[in-house]
């Protein structure tokens, strides 16, 4: 995937109905609905506490750093940490926070 080539930025919600936001390409997830008004529980912001864990319930993200905090399962499951995973398409998140 050309990072170059995605727009800038893609509409991230959390849960079907909840609050949505602008999701910048170039910018963690976390921050991005940070920017949105969401207050979306974070600690480390590097990827090792999973303090910010959620479940991407459709949409897809990348990340610049080897996988982090999560195992191949939680990962074939559709978990992601927002606090490096970075946009790639229109998403849903889910968290324990905003069932």
């Amino acid at each position: 995937m050309n990072v170059n080539e995605l727009p800038p930025f893609f509409i991230a919600s959390v849960g079907p109905d909840g609050p949505q936001c602008d999701a910048w390409t170039h910018q963690p997830l976390l921050i991005s609905l940070e920017q949105g008004g969401l207050d979306w529980p974070s600690s480390c912001r590097n990827g090792t506490c999973r303090t910010c864990i959620g479940q991407l319930v459709r949409g897809e993200v990348r990340y610049e750093i080897e996988w982090p905090g999560l195992s191949a399962e939680e990962k074939a499951e559709g978990y992601v940490l927002p606090c490096v995973a970075f946009p790639c398409s229109d998403l849903v998140l889910k968290s324990d926070q905003w069932s």
